[in-house]
């Protein structure tokens, strides 16, 4: 496996996970199930309101080749084909939904010790087109990112951004909406015995001169106990407890409160994940 720079889409994803990652404000369900052949089946209900919808998800392994068909609750079958190392740091996806035509797709993803290419192209007479790139290494990296939407020949995205990662310690830099926005995230790790851990993320929105921010934090409360938190300069104030009640079996509990709604200022959710 390459020690080469990280993808562009993982640029600040350490803070971003800690900050975001398993708040869940609906109730959902998923049972997983795997055989020794390789395959593995999940399947997900998820109550929002009073609406629930669901999917069904298969995926088989054989050798360097994942199939994944995914089934949800309006018949669509999303389909999606990998190969792993085709060539050497080369990984391949081809991708469709049924019944959408238009969204048969092709991911290339390239690791090199120096540098990181990532690719989308659509495979319709009319394609969209995105490319990614890194160069650096394990612990600095430099990219970018431009979408182009054959269509319209015009440019549907561009961001760049670097980012900084040590084992205990990571920061990172990214100018995105095509140069509207300049977002800084830092999380850090104080004691690695309960993984107590701190992350912040500024946003500078360049044309109104607003700013927003978001700090958050980690720790495990026992070895299958983990509490996250986390505050917005909105007032926006978030809960999550994630127990392992088994193994790989998580049951997780979310909660946030907003001042600025009044009628229901408080949301809460569960997700249980059960996994025999």
């Amino acid at each position: 496996m390459s020690k080469g720079p990280v993808p562009f889409g993982n640029i600040g994803k350490r803070a971003k996970d800690l900050l975001y990652k398993d708040y869940n404000f609906d109730q959902k369900f998923s049972l997983s199930t795997s055989s020794s052949s390789g395959l593995n089946l999940t399947a997900t209900g998820v109550r929002i309101n009073e609406d629930f919808i669901g999917d069904i998800r298969t995926q088989h392994k054989s050798g360097r080749t994942t199939v994944d068909v995914i089934i949800d609750s309006d018949s669509k079958v999303s389909t999606t084909v990998t190969v792993d190392e085709a060539l050497t740091g080369l990984k391949t996806s081809f991708s469709f939904k049924v019944p959408d035509h238009k969204s048969v797709k092709l991911d290339l993803q390239y690791a090199h010790n120096r540098f990181a290419l990532n690719s989308t192209i659509g495979l319709t007479s009319a394609p969209l087109v995105e490319l990614a790139a890194t160069v650096g290494t394990s612990e600095l990296s430099f990219g970018a990112e431009v979408g182009f939407d054959s269509t319209s020949a015009s440019v549907t995205k561009y961001n760049s951004g670097i980012g900084y990662n040590k084992p205990d310690f990571s920061a990172s830099l990214l100018l995105a909406d095509k140069g509207e926005t300049l977002k800084a995230s830092y999380i850090h790790l104080f004691n690695p015995t309960n993984g107590a851990t701190v992350a912040a993320e500024v946003t500078h929105k360049l044309k109104t001169k607003e700013n927003y921010f978001t700090i958050g934090s980690s720790h495990a409360l026992d070895s299958s106990t983990s509490l996250k938190t986390r505050f917005s300069n909105s007032g926006k104030v978030g809960l999550l407890c994630q127990h392992e009640w088994r193994p790989k079996s998580l049951v997780t509990l979310s909660a946030e409160y907003d001042p600025k709604v009044v009628r229901s200022p408080s949301r809460f959710g569960v997700a249980i994940s059960v996994k025999p």
